[in-house]
């Protein structure tokens, strides 16, 4: 039963994955267009544009990949050990990282949606802000749990 669960959270996390794929390869490059449009006298406003979005993906891609390695340790019966606490961290720094990311391209957010006039593309960033930042709290929250059962399993072997 638990193989099941996890194969199936396993196929979400890869489901989860490829709509973003997706973005970045058919979406991205157009809203550099549109970037490069509203900005003309920025010539460089595409690629920065082009820049910052796929350097947003990456800690994305790397905190899915940390939670396929969770559920995989899951699988082997290694959940209450050190490399779990070790993605759960890796999970919380990516989450962080992106949250600092989209703070760092509100500007940006905030003149594309002044020029369109649609203040949509702002509750955009700040949708994906909040939902990273709860994502770090609710991993670290997981992280201090682990670590404290950790703790506790060790100290009950020693204690045998």
């Amino acid at each position: 039963m638990k193989r099941v669960s996890t194969l199936f959270l396993k196929i979400a996390v890869i489901l989860i994955g490829v709509p973003i794929l997706a973005l970045c390869i058919f979406v991205v490059p157009e809203i550099a267009k549109f970037a490069e449009e509203f900005f003309p006298n920025i010539a460089y406003m595409k690629y920065l544009v082009l820049i910052y979005l796929y350097v947003t993906a990456i800690p994305f891609y790397f905190a899915l990949f940390q939670a396929f390695k969770l559920l995989s340790y899951i699988d082997k019966n290694k959940a209450f050990s050190e490399l779990s606490v070790g993605a759960l961290k890796n999970i919380k720094y990516c989450a962080i990282t992106i949250s600092i990311l989209y703070v760092a391209g509100m500007p940006l957010f905030y003149l594309m949606a002044e020029i369109d006039d649609a203040p949509g593309i702002i509750l955009i960033g700040l949708v994906v802000i909040f939902a990273s930042m709860v994502i770090a709290v609710f991993a670290a929250v997981l992280q201090s749990l682990l670590k404290n059962a950790i703790d506790i399993k060790s100290e009950n072997d020693l204690t045998v």
